[in-house]
This record gives structure tokens, C-alpha cells and sequence, in this order.
């Protein structure tokens, strides 16, 4: 994802959630998704969806059973 792509989709989940602290970073050898943080701890990954000319961001987060006690 382009530098660009991941600095629009952090402002619109920033705005969203009202958190200045969610954070998007590039993966490292990943073109189609990025990390997302809050703060300093990982909590998700973006998916970028460009299929049949209709563009999409897809944000997966897994909570794990020990995260709910």
C-alpha cells in the first residue's frame, strides 16, 4: 500500500474511533495489507481490496479468549 493510502485510512479510523493513537504502518514484505496499533500495541491487520475496479479497505482483528478475563 502507498504511503499515501495508509496516511487517509489512519485518519479515517482516527476520526471513527476517536483515538489519536491508532496508527497504520506498512508491512515489510506485504503490498496488500498494513498493520494497525494502538499505541504501541498491534491490534489488527488492513486488507486492501481492488478487485472488479471497486476499491475497499477490510480490517481484521482477532480477540483472543485470555484478552476477555
Amino acid at each position: 500500500m502507498e504511503k499515501t493510502e495508509l496516511e487517509r485510512v489512519q485518519r479515517y479510523l482516527r476520526t471513527l474511533f476517536g483515538n489519536p493513537q491508532i496508527k497504520v504502518t506498512a508491512r515489510p514484505k506485504k503490498k496488500d495489507s498494513a498493520e494497525v496499533y494502538l499505541g504501541e500495541e498491534f491490534i489488527g491487520v488492513l486488507y486492501k481490496d481492488d478487485e472488479d475496479d471497486d476499491l475497499s479497505y477490510n480490517f481484521q482483528m482477532a480477540i483472543l479468549d485470555s484478552d476477555l478475563e
